[in-house]
């Protein structure tokens, strides 16, 4: 009887100190040195969430830079790879499509290079960043699309650049989430300057 006693006195001990007193001690640290990253990274346009900087969206259309291409339509539930191997025909099929969408949507030559992440999913179909390169060569696509200069689009596309983590981790890159939204606010003050200059 004593040894049962003491086993669920632990049991109920252990289930506070790892069921509740942890979680919350590390969601109030969390909150307070990493308040943005534990609530999701959310993107917030005009006081309503738009999105997360941690996760892809699928932009079509010429006025918007695209994201990489994902196995999972960009949904969260069914995200992930495609599994697809590299003898695969499937795969070379998506790869070679994806690669004729990159170039034409951007008027490049019908053998130019193309970046790989524009060709590949990622391993969860997520993924919010494209190549510096990527990106770049879509400005001149976005810039007619929205009537901006392309050395105006351009240097935004420079502002948005993100190096690597810490500078030795990782690739540098480019929020296309990040990078749209910046668009439409770019688009919003260039509508707001003609309006005020025809007042």
């Amino acid at each position: 009887m004593k040894l049962l006693i003491q086993s669920i006195l632990l049991t109920i001990v252990f289930t506070v100190i790892t069921g509740i007193l942890y979680p919350l001690a590390i969601t109030g640290i969390s909150q307070v040195a990493f308040h943005d990253q534990a609530n999701g990274s959310l993107l917030v346009r005009d006081g309503k969430v738009v999105g997360s900087g941690l996760l892809a969206q699928q932009f079509t259309g010429d006025k918007y830079f695209w994201p990489r291409p994902s196995a999972g339509s960009y949904a969260t539930v069914p995200s992930g790879a495609s599994n697809l191997g590299p003898t695969s025909q499937a795969l070379q099929s998506n790869v070679t499509a994806n690669a004729t969408a990159f170039r034409t949507g951007n008027k490049l030559a019908a053998d130019a290079p193309v970046p790989a992440d524009m060709v590949f999913t990622s391993a969860s179909g997520l993924d919010p960043h494209i190549s510096p390169e990527a990106a770049r060569l879509q400005v001149g696509r976005v810039a007619a699309a929205r009537s901006l200069g392309a050395d105006q689009v351009k240097a935004l596309v420079e502002k948005f650049v993100e190096s690597p983590q810490w500078g030795i981790f990782g690739e540098a890159r480019v929020n296309v989430l990040r990078l749209n939204l910046a668009l439409d606010e770019l688009d919003t003050k260039k509508a707001e300057g003609n309006g005020a200059a025809k007042g």
